[in-house]
């Protein structure tokens, strides 16, 4: 049986790879799990996260991993080589090639959960000119109550090492303007991040992004779409009300 930790990873996993869904297919998004303050879990490279099981998903060591994010020329093949050479059980599937950025992401405070999906209806918005709006603004209370009061935007880069450094990058600066860690960091003409505490976080970010993401573009059709203002966005942030939804949302 797998453990409470890797059963809640392929949970998270399922739920993002529901086709009804149309947040990842076939191979797309990946996710990840800590497992302690040295150790990982992450979805293996070419898995499907619908059909994932216990086999599928690789241990990592965070040491062997972070260090990465320093370099600043790897080829493609010293990349796989460090990949593998992170696994904790050296005949476990190869991780991801996104998993650098979720060690990294799994260390920030309270992390415990990541998801990545290359979501329908986000990508629609992020790869048009209006992925800066949709990032920075908001339209509705519940996006704000399951997406925080913006979202990281980072910049279309090659998926792998330089994405990660990417998000490092953004990520840093959004906390350093906004005071606290994202929700969900949105990738240009790629796709979508959440990261939680809990899968069930992770879970309600993404979903809540995908449906922010059809009103953004249906009020687009419509001429809009007409945006919060500062004051509107401050005061369903800081209600009590909302505060308890998300604590009750597990966020």
């Amino acid at each position: 049986m797998p453990t409470p930790i890797i059963q809640n990873l392929l949970t998270l996993s399922h739920e993002i790879g529901r086709e009804d869904r149309g947040l990842a297919i076939l191979g797309e998004g990946n996710t990840s799990a800590r497992l302690s303050d040295d150790t990982f879990a992450v979805k293996a490279s070419g898995t499907c996260l619908g059909t994932l099981r216990e086999e599928d998903t690789v241990e990592c060591r965070f040491s062997a991993l972070l260090p990465l994010l320093e370099k600043q020329s790897l080829t493609d093949q010293e990349i796989d080589d460090a990949l593998l050479a992170a696994r904790v059980d050296p005949k476990a599937k190869k991780p991801s090639v996104e998993a650098v950025f979720h060690a990294w992401l799994l260390t920030l405070p309270g992390i415990n959960f990541v998801g990545h999906a290359h979501a329908t209806a986000v990508n629609q918005v992020l790869c048009s000119p209006r992925a800066q709006d949709f990032a920075s603004k908001r339209m509705f209370p519940d996006e704000i109550v399951c997406c925080s009061v913006a979202s990281v935007l980072v910049p279309y880069t090659d998926p792998g090492l330089q994405l990660a450094q990417a998000i490092r990058q953004e990520t840093k600066a959004f906390i350093q303007k906004i005071g606290h860690q994202p929700r969900v960091i949105l990738i240009q003409n790629h796709g979508t991040v959440t990261l939680g505490a809990s899968w069930q976080a992770v879970l309600t970010a993404m979903l809540m992004a995908e449906k922010a993401a059809k009103i953004f573009v249906g009020a687009a059709v419509l001429g809009g779409p007409i945006f919060f203002t500062p004051q509107n966005v401050e005061r369903i942030a800081g209600r009590p009300d909302e505060a308890y939804r998300q604590r009750a949302l597990k966020m």
